[in-house]
């Protein structure tokens, strides 16, 4: 069972707000794309990342759907977004500090993919 950290008392987590917690984390990070976006920024740390880069690098993600998760993203604090003094005028995105919380999530879908995949090859 998880715990739950209610003003500074640890708590087991009832059934109802795991589901909850698990509801709201597939909100904010399920989807097609969103996971992929923040996985590639993470991989791409010190560059510059682009709004037209990230529709090149993210395969057969539009030009629609990338600004849509991109402002999700920051909504959620997930990513940042810098709008860069150049002409014409350029923007810039970053994982935060807390975007980056979800990498030990991720790390544990990319694992279990793996193994996924494997496993229904043989």
């Amino acid at each position: 069972m998880a715990t739950i950290n209610i003003n500074g008392n640890i708590q087991e987590a009832s059934c109802d707000q795991e589901l909850a917690a698990i509801k709201d984390s597939l909100e904010i990070l399920g989807g097609k794309w969103k996971l992929r976006i923040m996985r590639h920024l993470n991989n791409h740390v010190g560059e510059k990342n682009t709004f037209k880069k990230l529709q090149r690098e993210i395969e057969g993600i539009s030009a629609k759907m990338l600004s849509k998760e991109l402002q999700d993203l920051e909504m959620n604090l997930l990513v940042s977004r810098t709008v860069m003094d150049t002409r014409p005028v350029t923007v810039n995105y970053s994982i935060t500090d807390y975007g980056l919380s979800v990498f030990p999530v991720t790390e544990t879908l990319v694992q279990w993919g793996l193994n996924h995949r494997q496993k229904i090859k043989a």
